[in-house]
């Protein structure tokens, strides 16, 4: 989720240079077979994930980390917010912990953007739970509570989740796992995962709805929808998430706020599956 870096899951970045080097990910991936990867299809890498500019991005912002991050990015991007219902946002000295749950349009700004907000509004006690790939990113690393559903630390997965959420931090989180798809000309998050229920519900957190206005090219979800009817489980259109920011740069977004739901509303009458259904669809009315 967070910074248009996230979009190819096959990027790392360097913790000490933080520095973008898409032919040396190539080659540490390909090992010896890289040789035989064309030298256009390595440009046309570097272009679509915006190389160039995410190291002049990342060379501005230095040793930078936390919320002033994430300010340099919404500037370097040139977002624009207008918020609607931000009266309704729980006081931040009420001494309560909260979850924050959005659907996820765009797959970049609207992480870093929501996160600039909350992270004002809560003296930095947020934290996005996100893939761990993002850790790699040192200036967002201490904001993130980094799993790794898969591989060999899937087993710290349900740890770190607890962790996070028994922490005086506020989540954030895309239940979504992936941004947005369009389906029959309309744009929604794929089903919810359930986890914010449970937790939520574990730790005595309200949840608070928030509906972020956005959306990607056509293309991005073209490539998506191609990749679905051919099941291609690697997900191709994650590759061009930092292209789609890139698009979207200088644009101005509608972020809508919606009323705290109290952990208590979500009793036995249904179950957590059913409940992040109810939270999912109180996202999209607002």
């Amino acid at each position: 989720m967070v910074f248009p870096t996230f979009a190819f899951g096959f990027t790392r970045l360097s913790m000490a240079q933080q520095r973008l080097d898409i032919e040396n990910v190539v080659r540490e991936k390909a090992g010896n077979k890289a040789r035989f990867v064309p030298r256009f299809l390595i440009n046309y890498l570097r272009r679509i994930v915006h190389e160039d500019e995410l190291n002049d991005f990342f060379q501005r912002v230095g040793d930078m980390e936390g919320v002033p991050w994430l300010d340099a990015a919404v500037d370097f991007m040139g977002v624009k917010v207008e918020k609607e219902g931000e009266e309704l946002l729980p006081a931040a000295d009420d001494g309560k912990r909260y979850t924050f749950v959005s659907n996820h349009p765009l797959g970049g700004i609207d992480g870093i953007t929501l996160g600039s907000i909350l992270g004002h509004r809560y003296d930095g006690r947020i934290r996005y739970l996100v893939n761990d790939l993002l850790m790699n990113l040192k200036g967002l690393a201490p904001l993130c509570v980094g799993v790794n559903k898969f591989g060999a630390q899937g087993h710290d997965f349900a740890r770190k989740v607890n962790e996070a959420f028994n922490s005086e931090n506020h989540i954030i989180i895309f239940p979504a796992d992936l941004c947005s798809r369009k389906t029959k000309g309309v744009i929604r998050d794929v089903p919810w995962k359930k986890t914010f229920i449970q937790k939520s519900i574990a730790t005595e957190r309200d949840v608070v709805p928030i509906h972020f206005l956005g959306q990607n090219s056509d293309f991005f979800y073209r490539v998506a929808n191609v990749c679905k009817r051919l099941g291609i489980k690697f997900n191709i259109a994650m590759l061009y998430l930092a292209d789609e920011a890139f698009k979207n740069r200088g644009n101005t977004f509608t972020v809508r706020f919606g009323k705290p739901i109290p952990w208590q509303t979500f009793d036995n009458s249904r179950s957590h599956k059913e409940w992040a259904q109810f939270v999912y669809d109180k996202v999209y009315a607002l």
